[in-house]
C-alpha cells in the first residue's frame, strides 16, 4: 500500500498509509469526535477548506448510502483516521466510504496515531496542514502548509452556496421500516431559506413540521426575499469566517423585523453581527455528537451535534434587545439566543443532526409557532 503524509504549519509530520485519491489537498485540520456519522461530515459544506481527524478508531465500516448525504458531494478536503475498513458491513450501504471519496479525487490517510494527532490539536489549536499521497519531502509540504490562506477573513459560504433558486419538499425518511417516523402535515407554511452551505436533514426537518422551502443563493437580497411573500426566513450553516459575509450580514439586518427568522450555526453567527455583536475563532472548535448545552429558559440539558470554529461573544449583545437562551456547558460558549421584540431566534448548534440526539428537534416547532402567531405572509410580531 503506498504511504502518505500529514505536514502541519509548525513542522509537526505525520506518516501513514493512502487511501481515497492519489492526490495532494491543503487546508484547516480539525477533529470531530463523534462515534457515528462519518458520511454526514464529509459532505457537510460546513467542512468545506478543511481536512478532517477523526477520534472515532474505526471508519468506513458500514460503508455509505445515497440517503445519508448532507449534499450533493462530500465538501472535506481530506481525511485522517486511525484504521479505515476496507470491507463495509450493512444492509443499507451502496459504495465503500473509500470509493466515496476516492472518486471524488479525495486523499485518505490511515494507520496515524490520531490521539496524539488530537491531542496536539487541543494543545496548540487547529491549524493548516497538507495531505499529500503524491508528495514524500515532508519539509516542502509543511512549507506549503504555511502558506495557505488562513480560516479567519475566508468568505467559503459564497462558494459553497447554490448557484440558483429551488424549492424542496421532501420530508424526514425512516431508515428502516421500525423507525417511527410520522407522515409530515400538509405544508402550511412558505419559508425561503438561505444557503450558505446548507445541510440537506435541515430542509428535511422543515419539511416534516409543514413547511414548503425555497432555497436561494446566500447574495440574495432582501427584496427578493421579501418579494416571494415567504411566512419565516431561515438561515443555514455554512463554511468559513462569518466576519467577511459583509452583503449577507445586511441582507439579514434588512429582514429582522419583516419576518420571524430562524437561524443555525452560521446562521446564528450572522445574526449576532447583524444585531450588533462580534465573533472570533475558538481554538479548536466545537466538532463532535454529544456536546452539553442547556436551555436557559427550561433549564434543561440537550445533548448536541456540533461543527463550528466560530463563536459570537455574548459580551458584544445588547442584552436590552437579546435574550440568552443556550450555553455550552463544555466552555460556556454562546450557544443560542433570541430577540426580545421581535420574532427572531438561533443556535449555535445543528438541531437537525442525522445521526446524532434528537433533543432539540423541538426549534423546528418553536419556528413554526412563530410563523403561526405572525400569521399570513410573517407579519412581524412582538414578543408576549
Amino acid at each position: 500500500m503506498e504511504s502518505a503524509v500529514l505536514a502541519l504549519e509548525d513542522g509537526t509530520v505525520f506518516a501513514g498509509r493512502s487511501l481515497g485519491a492519489p492526490a495532494e489537498r491543503s487546508g484547516e485540520v480539525v477533529f470531530n469526535t463523534a462515534l457515528t456519522g462519518y458520511q454526514e461530515v464529509f459532505t457537510d459544506p460546513s467542512y468545506s477548506g478543511q481536512i478532517v481527524v477523526l477520534t472515532n478508531p474505526q471508519i468506513g465500516n458500514y460503508g455509505t448510502n445515497q440517503a445519508d448525504n448532507e449534499s450533493g458531494r462530500p465538501y472535506i478536503e481530506g481525511l485522517a483516521v486511525r484504521e479505515f475498513s476496507r470491507v463495509a458491513s450493512n444492509w443499507r450501504s451502496d459504495t465503500d466510504a473509500n470509493l466515496f471519496l476516492g472518486r471524488r479525487g479525495i486523499p485518505i490517510i490511515s494507520g496515524l496515531d490520531t490521539r496524539a494527532l488530537v491531542r496536539h490539536l487541543r494543545s496548540r489549536g487547529v491549524m493548516r496542514g497538507v495531505l499529500s499521497s503524491i508528495e514524500s519531502d515532508a519539509r516542502k509540504l509543511v512549507e506549503k502548509a504555511r502558506n495557505i490562506p488562513r480560516m479567519e477573513g475566508l468568505d467559503l459560504a459564497s462558494r459553497v452556496s447554490t448557484p440558483e433558486r429551488y424549492e424542496w419538499t421532501k420530508a424526514v425518511d425512516a431508515c428502516s421500516p421500525s423507525e417511527p417516523i410520522a407522515a409530515p402535515p400538509a405544508p402550511k407554511f412558505h419559508v425561503v431559506a438561505y444557503d450558505y452551505g446548507i445541510k440537506l436533514n435541515i430542509l428535511r426537518r422543515l419539511c416534516q413540521t409543514g413547511c414548503r422551502v425555497t432555497v436561494v443563493p446566500s447574495l440574495t437580497s432582501a427584496a427578493d426575499v421579501l418579494s416571494l411573500n415567504p411566512d419565516g426566513v431561515f438561515l443555514s450553516n455554512g463554511p468559513g469566517d462569518p466576519e467577511p459575509l459583509h452583503a449577507q450580514i445586511g441582507n439579514i439586518r434588512k429582514l429582522i423585523g419583516r419576518k420571524p427568522i430562524f437561524g443555525i450555526c452560521l446562521g446564528h453567527q450572522l445574526l449576532g453581527l447583524a444585531l450588533g455583536g462580534k465573533t472570533y475563532k475558538l481554538k479548536f472548535g466545537h466538532r463532535g455528537a454529544n456536546h452539553p448545552v442547556r436551555n436557559e429558559l427550561t433549564r434543561r440539558v440537550e445533548i448536541t451535534s456540533h461543527n463550528h470554529g466560530f463563536a459570537v461573544d455574548p459580551e458584544s449583545l445588547n442584552l436590552n434587545e437579546i435574550e440568552i437562551t443556550h450555553v455550552n456547558l463544555n466552555d460556556g460558549t454562546l450557544e443560542g439566543f433570541r430577540h426580545r421584540q421581535h420574532p427572531v431566534f438561533c443556535v449555535q448548534y445543528h438541531p437537525e443532526a442525522a445521526p446524532g440526539p434528537h433533543d432539540s428537534h423541538y426549534l423546528f416547532g418553536d419556528f413554526v409557532n412563530l410563523m403561526e402567531r405572525a400569521g399570513p405572509g410573517g407579519r412581524p410580531v412582538r414578543e408576549r
